[in-house]
């Protein structure tokens, strides 16, 4: 029952991180999945990803094309490339030992965070 209302908590937290800011799935939930629930890099991303269509495709976005903030030409090309590059990337993910997919994980996060900190 514990867990439960753990992943609820952190559902809760990363769904109004996810909303306010457009971070969650990769930047929280997954080192909170490994780190915290015990699950291996390759568990904590493919439950992320299945956790990410139905609150971020459908409510999310939804409330943003109410107020004006979606534009569907630039979506519909992120969606192809999103789908192609979904796909090879996963089936990548799968065959990589989960140490050398930490190693990825961690120095693409270390990546962005540095970016964003010294960004203009």
């Amino acid at each position: 029952m514990t867990h439960i209302l753990l992943y609820l908590l952190l559902g809760l937290l990363v769904g109004v991180l996810s909303g306010l800011i457009g971070i969650g799935g990769g930047v929280i939930i997954v080192p909170v999945l490994i780190f915290g629930f015990g699950l291996s890099q390759h568990e904590a991303q493919g439950t992320t990803l299945a956790m990410l269509v139905p609150p971020v495709g459908l409510l999310a976005a939804w409330t943003y094309y109410k107020q004006g903030y979606v534009n569907f030409q630039i979506a519909a090309l992120l969606c192809i490339g999103f789908f192609v590059g979904g796909l090879l990337g996963a089936r990548l993910a799968t065959v990589l030992p989960n140490v050398l997919l930490e190693k990825v994980f961690g120095i693409a996060m270390l990546a962005i965070a540095i970016k964003m900190i010294f960004a203009r």
